[in-house]
């Protein structure tokens, strides 16, 4: 049995090494907690990492963060990590569709970007401008911009109403879901109008697009996510004082008193005052001692959302921005991920010195998440050759696909009950996961705000004064 190391510390065993783990034991062990977080993979980061292929390093997903994402900044910030990722000056998202016959494509290309004005204002000359939407369905986003303006995200009564019936009560056709509601909330959401919950979707467009003009400004990692999330979070936990320990699988919570005890696949027993789980919602399910959450029976039918990423390696240089979206077209968002990839260094970028990769990011692909690689290469290469002309002539030197079947939770409509808090009716048993009570959607950021949340849970039920969350981005002192 291991217990913990110094009997005059709180010992707290944190279940998960995604972010919200991380965020949770950094906290604790600043607070003077003797921290141990079990990670049943070989690495730290959750569903936001990397690995090798040869040697191609390669992110799992395309992960993107916003200015408003003031929580995940902050562990940026407390990794030493926010100097890894490029963020935006100001808004600009090229949007290319594409419409006609494979042998002879219309490309228009769009722009959606802010200028340095106050909210709504900041978005107006961008829309006025849009190519993908006519004057009277420009005005018809305006008409639906200030509805959502008006809601108050508070009222439970938006959980219980789909954002795309919301859209069309408020004047919105198919023309201004596809360029523009469902061009951002399927990337933001992991699903299209008619699947989420007004609550979740208004919360992504108040806060993103009409808080503050700088709010969605976009953030995209410019190194490797396993330099971020496991690397540099590795550093900083073991500099904490936190006892890291990989393909340390749980099989077993035994909650009692004065201490729990978790034991591990391998045997091994961890006993601590505190205990949270901060993985999956299916495996804190599993843990979950009966009756600790309301409902907790339904936890097991919370569901999950996959996301598709297609990943393509050409010979020469096929795109000239770092990413774009498209519309009329299978393919959503499209990224260059040749430089943090490293491809240059590798055997097939020296013999291929203007080679390029691209990684296509499908959300809400419950339809093509199992289908074969081939049958996706069949299906994305011609779609590619007709957004961008240069790959039509371009040599594909490797093609394959990512696939995280369960990549968010399902946000439908009534699913905010389904979330719980971080506490539990175990005193000491906490609970993290962008899957809990954060308000957000399933992101990076309502990630590691769960993981603040538990650490506030925990430090107040330990008596001591949780550090106040400015909002600001900076990690709570």
């Amino acid at each position: 049995m291991t217990g913990r190391a110094d009997a005059a510390r709180p010992a707290a065993v944190v279940v998960g090494g995604g972010l919200a783990g991380i965020t949770t034991a950094l906290r604790l062990a600043e607070a003077g907690h003797d921290v141990t977080l079990a990670e049943g993979r070989p690495r730290l980061g959750g569903l936001a990492f990397s690995f090798q292929r040869g040697e191609l390093t390669v992110d799992n997903g395309q992960h993107v963060f916003l200015r408003c994402c003031t929580a995940y900044r902050g562990l940026l910030e407390r990794l030493g990590a926010a100097r890894m990722t490029r963020l935006q000056d100001r808004l600009d998202i090229p949007v290319l569709s594409v419409t006609g016959p494979e042998q002879a494509p219309v490309r228009t290309l769009g722009r959606l970007r802010r200028a340095g004005l106050p909210v709504p204002l900041h978005l107006a000359g961008s829309l006025a401008r849009y190519p993908h939407l006519s004057p009277a369905d420009r005005a018809r986003v305006v008409r639906g911009a200030l509805a959502l303006k008006g809601l108050d995200l508070a009222d439970p009564a938006l959980d219980r109403l789909s954002f795309g019936e919301w859209l069309r009560r408020n004047g919105q056709n198919a023309a201004t879901t596809a360029a523009l509601w469902d061009l951002v909330g399927v990337a933001t959401l992991n699903a299209r109008a008619d699947e989420v919950s007004l609550a979740l979707a208004a919360m992504v467009f108040k806060t993103g697009l009409l808080s503050e003009p700088g709010a969605s400004d976009i953030g995209v990692p410019a190194v490797p996510l396993g330099v971020i999330h496991h690397d540099r979070a590795l550093v900083e936990l073991e500099r904490a004082g936190v006892r890291v320990l990989l393909r340390a699988r749980v099989a077993e919570l035994k909650p009692a008193a004065p201490q729990h005890a978790v034991r591990l696949e391998d045997g091994q027993l961890l006993t601590a005052d505190t205990v949270v789980l901060a993985g999956a919602q299916d495996t804190a399910a599993a843990l979950l001692p009966p009756g600790a959450v309301p409902g907790q029976e339904r936890l097991a039918g919370f569901g999950t959302t996959p996301i598709l990423n297609v990943h393509v390696v050409y010979d020469r240089k096929v795109l000239r921005r770092p990413f774009f979206a498209a519309l009329g077209s299978p393919v959503q968002w499209v990224f260059d991920r040749t430089t943090h990839s490293g491809l240059a260094g590798t055997g097939l970028g020296r013999a291929h010195p203007g080679a390029q990769y691209l990684a296509l990011s499908q959300s809400a692909v419950r339809d093509e998440i199992d289908l074969p690689v081939a049958e996706l290469r069949r299906r994305y290469l011609p779609e590619l050759a007709r957004l961008l002309p240069a790959a039509a002539g371009a040599e594909v030197l490797d093609f394959f696909v990512t696939r995280e079947r369960t990549a968010t939770f399902d946000g439908a409509p009534g699913s905010a009950e389904l979330r719980p808090g971080a506490g539990t009716g175990v005193p000491g048993l906490l609970l993290a996961g962008a899957w809990t009570a954060t308000g957000w959607p399933a992101t990076m950021e309502g990630a590691v705000r769960s993981g603040h949340a538990a650490a506030d849970a925990a430090l107040a039920a330990a008596g001591a004064r949780a550090p106040v969350d400015r909002g600001d981005g900076r990690w709570p002192r």
